[in-house]
């Protein structure tokens, strides 16, 4: 990915914060001529450095998983158009600012007991934000019937790469109008991107 000085992020716990907080996924492979995506849920473990999923049986795409070969998870924040009537130097380009952090890594299937532990974990992740938080009421044997729908695997990650565009090639006064345009910008994606700066700035 090409990232200019000002926009890339070294720091490891803004990385990882970013991918636990975007952790809706784009997986791509690339097998021979063919390349492939899915959009995934994805469990980033720190400490033993790997990303964890799921995914159809029916999908055909972890049949591309190869320990030898890379593969790319992508993690999307927010973004959105940036117009040069905004800054106070107008002799300028239109531009789209963004955040989103690439993650390379080699693919392992996993087996059915870490099958099912990926999906209870991904359950109990994206369920702790809900006021009551839903329970899987299914009995052992209704569980092992449904895991054989899908397939688990896990990334051990190899490098990652991550890019915060927000203006900061701009002068303060710039990045400051931008910000109050973001905020005060009628579509929701906009204000994200905008209160993302904010977080950005502390």
């Amino acid at each position: 990915m090409y990232i200019p000085s000002p926009n890339r992020v070294d720091d490891p716990h803004a990385v990882n914060a970013f991918i636990h907080a975007h952790s809706f996924g784009t997986l791509i492979t690339n097998a021979g001529e063919t390349m492939v995506a899915s959009h995934l849920p994805v469990l980033f473990d720190e400490k033993a450095n790997v990303l964890r999923s799921h995914m159809a049986r029916a999908n055909q795409q972890w049949r591309q998983f190869s320990a030898t070969n890379e593969l790319l998870c992508i993690f999307h924040g927010p973004h959105a158009y940036i117009s040069p009537s905004w800054y106070e130097e107008q002799r300028t380009v239109p531009t789209w600012n963004y955040a989103v952090v690439h993650v390379y890594g080699k693919p392992a299937l996993v087996g059915e007991a870490a099958l099912k532990e990926i999906v209870f974990d991904t359950v109990a992740k994206f369920e702790s934000t809900m006021p009551t938080p839903w329970k899987i009421p299914l009995s052992e044997q209704e569980i092992a019937g449904m895991l054989k729908a899908i397939v688990g695997f896990k990334i051990e990650i190899t490098r990652v790469e991550a890019k915060f565009k927000l203006g900061q090639n701009r002068s303060p006064e710039d990045q400051d109008k931008m910000l109050r345009h973001l905020q005060a910008a009628p579509d929701e994606e906009s204000r994200a991107l905008a209160k993302f700066i904010q977080s950005q700035r502390k």
